[in-house]
């Protein structure tokens, strides 16, 4: 594994994007606990230690602090607005509540660049976000960068490589913010730039080929870009050792599972067990029009089927794989390095592992999105699946609002295929988060050559977004909107009407249901 540099976590909302931007740099990072101890820190080899921002106050009874003993370990030190209080406080400093609280844009005045701000401008734009500062240095520091508000906004003690920096360098806002987490990794912490994909991948495999052995391993293939790059990982490192069940739910895109199989059984020759169980989730969903309940049929039928289907092939299989990135893992609350009991019971199939007595394998749990492409690429998957736009785990069963019905589904599909068709050969498919299709249960009246019908309507659905927690409605070109909406109301008898949805999230949310 590539050297580790350690973000303790005092509640940040920006604690992911310092790693993120850390390993953008090619270093490796993850997040520790702000509990986690100096004895702990160092077992894991830990080069550098950042103490992220946070929303508490150190004047806070209930303000988080760190163990003490890290400042003990000989290894750099950064803390990042409360971080740099925190440091200022345990260090023997004085931190005092600001009479303005400076938020948003400011303007940093570098007096000396050190290690840090090693051949940037003197002069910086930052985002800053706090109510307390430094008033008063602790032993052995000096300032070498100063705001409007504070004249101790950068301070640094040399001698033990301790930093403390007021602003918030991992944002988009702040001028050459990248860079000077850049300087702290390599001017300061001597990190070794070797976090890439292709030592990643040697680095996985040799970590599966040693959990695995000579067991077998099974995985539920949605197709998606998570179970796709996880499938052809382990493959990589197990051969036929893996065994890739896709579950035909009947709820499927137009060539879903054809261009599954033909990809995974075919061209990377991955022992897949296709089942077909489309009639009897039809069957399950007949009737029922709320979407919470679809959720739960569909959810709880999978998970018989996949059991079932289990019980013909597991054999010797001692492992179940999944997809689980970083970002679960963090959102799980297990970041404080003994994350396996939370994944467990937040990730897993309804508890599958559990009756199946599997051990789970998540060769993808350190990485985020970006890596998890990356990689993907890197072993070989075609553009179409490792750029793949997220698919809901219900699948078309949450696009067909109202009762769900073969005939609707089958609108759906078409009217959706349209859409996909025409989004790539734009080159739009690329550029945003998601597009889809959505059938609507009410009619309306078209016009079909000298004949009135009475048709279904279907809405497009097309949004921008960095990590699906806000998102924006796209504006498409009216040439490519026009093209669309005349191509489904003429190829999709049944569709009379196409309308478009600009509502952003929130308040809307991007699915329908």
């Amino acid at each position: 594994m590539a050297q580790t540099i350690a973000v303790l976590d005092f509640g940040s909302q920006y604690t992911q994007v310092i790693v993120r931007r850390i390993r953008e740099c090619e270093v490796y990072s993850k997040i520790y606990h702000y509990t986690t101890t100096a004895e702990e820190l160092k077992k894991d080899g830990v080069i550098g230690i950042i103490l992220s921002g946070g929303p508490s106050s150190v004047f806070a009874k209930s303000a988080p602090i760190p163990d003490r003993a890290l400042f003990e370990l000989g290894v750099p030190v950064l803390g990042i607005c409360y971080g740099l209080q925190l440091m200022g406080k345990m260090l023997g400093g004085t931190v005092a509540k600001s009479k303005a609280r400076e938020f948003g844009k400011g303007t940093l005045a570098i007096k000396k660049p050190g290690r840090l701000f090693a051949k940037l401008p003197r002069k910086l734009q930052v985002w800053n976000s706090h109510g307390d500062k430094v008033t008063e240095m602790p032993p052995g520091f000096i300032s070498i960068g100063t705001t409007d508000n504070s004249p101790f906004a950068v301070i640094e003690d040399r001698k033990r490589n301790f930093y403390g920096i007021q602003f918030h360098p991992e944002v988009f806002h702040t001028e050459r913010g990248v860079d000077v987490i850049r300087n702290y990794l390599v001017n300061v912490c001597q990190a070794a730039q070797d976090w890439t994909t292709k030592d990643y991948i040697k680095y996985s495999v040799k970590q599966i080929r040693k959990s695995v052995g000579k067991s077998r391993v099974l995985l539920g293939l949605s197709g998606g870009v998570d179970s796709s790059v996880t499938a052809a990982l382990i493959h990589k490192a197990m051969g036929k050792q893996l065994t890739c069940v896709f579950v035909d739910n009947g709820l499927l895109r137009k060539g879903e599972r054809e261009s599954v199989e033909s990809l995974y059984g075919k061209h990377f020759r991955i022992d897949l067990r296709v089942v077909d169980a489309s009639r009897l989730f039809l069957r399950r969903l007949k009737g029922v029009d709320e979407s919470e309940q679809k959720r739960k049929i569909i959810g709880r039928t999978f998970v018989e089927v996949f059991e079932k289907s289990l019980k013909s092939i597991i054999g010797g299989a001692e492992f179940l794989a999944q997809g689980t990135l970083y970002p679960d893992v963090i959102e799980s609350g297990a970041i404080d390095g003994n994350p396996a009991a939370l994944i467990k019971s937040h990730h897993n199939v309804g508890g599958l592992p559990d009756r199946m007595k599997l051990k789970v394998l998540e060769p993808l749990r350190e990485l985020f999105k970006d890596e998890v492409r990356a990689v993907g690429s890197a072993l070989g998957l075609p553009r179409e699946v490792v750029w793949r736009q997220p698919f809901p785990g219900p699948g078309l069963g949450v696009r067909v609002l109202g009762e769900i019905t073969k005939d609707r589904l089958e609108v759906l599909r078409e009217a959706d295929a349209i859409l996909m068709e025409e989004m790539k050969n734009s080159d739009w498919y690329w550029k945003v988060w998601q597009s889809f299709c959505v059938f609507l249960p009410v009619k309306s009246v078209g016009v079909i050559g000298d004949e009135r019908n009475y048709s279904w309507v279907i809405a497009v659905r097309v949004v921008e977004s960095i990590d699906a927690m806000t998102a924006d409605w796209i504006r498409l070109p009216y040439d490519l909107l026009q093209r669309i909406s005349n191509r489904i109301t003429n190829e999709v008898t049944a569709v009379s009407r196409v309308v478009l949805d600009i509502s952003s999230k929130p308040p809307a949310t991007i699915e329908w249901e």
